[in-house]
């Protein structure tokens, strides 16, 4: 049997990366399309708060963008900076909380994209985090974040899987819904990365506690911190042409929400 370990999938950049590095492109464009559509100045500066290993910020570092990020994975962050080195950029990611956190300067624009905002357990530090990237924003700048909202009719979502090869690495990775505390407004998730090398295989084995939104929930919060506008709903599908309306079964949502 392979071995197994427990721990944090965010302590494998280099696995984590090779499974999700690849398929920016969609994200990336879709996001360029946004802030050139919403954001009422010209966005040169970028910042992206839990950014992990920088996928997209090392994108547009190299579209021309000053871009910034944090991150609580100290090996996630050591892992974004070295890669951004190697392109030429300055290592301008730093290990910090979202939820508290003050930049030196405002930024044009930010993102969170792929559910890292519900890792805030309470609605105290998800309040936090969006005043945070409030103060953070130049007016005029925009933030698009991205999540799965918990669905008040229909079915919900309850397993992903994902498979990425590199030469000799291969990596296959499962993710599942342990359970829904509505209560608590918790979601409990395991994953697993199942790794296959030529002279070694190994799983590393983790959960993830997310907080839970609905989308009524999720205005609520949004009313608390005005200096943020909602100005647009996409899904993930990351189409510009196609912008959607949340009913209750709506899952999959990218806000685009711009500083007043």
């Amino acid at each position: 049997m392979p071995e197994t370990i427990q721990a944090s999938i965010y302590d494998f950049p280099q696995y984590y990366e090779l499974l999700f590095g690849s398929d920016w492109r969609a994200e990336f464009h879709f996001l360029q399309g946004c802030f050139e559509q919403y954001a009422t100045r010209k966005v040169r500066s970028v910042f992206e708060p839990a950014c992990g290993t920088g996928r997209l910020l090392l994108q547009f570092a190299k579209a021309g963008c000053k871009v910034g990020g944090n991150d609580l994975n100290e090996k996630a962050v050591a892992y974004c900076n070295e890669r951004l080195k190697k392109h030429g950029f300055v290592k301008s990611v730093t290990v910090g909380d979202m939820a508290d956190f003050q930049l030196k300067g405002p930024v044009d624009a930010a993102f969170n994209t792929i559910n890292t905002f519900r890792h805030l357990p309470t609605e105290e530090t998800a309040e936090a985090h969006l005043k945070c990237m409030a103060a953070a924003l130049a007016p005029g700048g925009v933030y698009a974040l991205g999540l799965h909202l918990l669905p008040t009719r229909g079915p919900h979502d309850e397993e992903e899987s994902w498979i990425a090869r590199r030469g000799h690495v291969q990596v296959c990775s499962r993710m599942w819904s342990k359970k829904v505390d509505r209560k608590r407004r918790m979601e409990y998730l395991g994953m697993t990365f199942d790794i296959w090398m030529p002279t070694k295989q190994f799983r590393i084995e983790d959960e993830m506690h997310y907080r839970t939104y609905t989308a009524a929930q999720l205005f609520d919060l949004l009313s608390r911190v005005p200096e943020l506008e909602h100005v647009a709903t996409f899904d993930f599908a990351y189409d510009l042409k196609k912008p959607v309306t949340i009913g209750p079964m709506t899952q999959d949502v990218v806000l685009i929400l711009r500083r007043s």
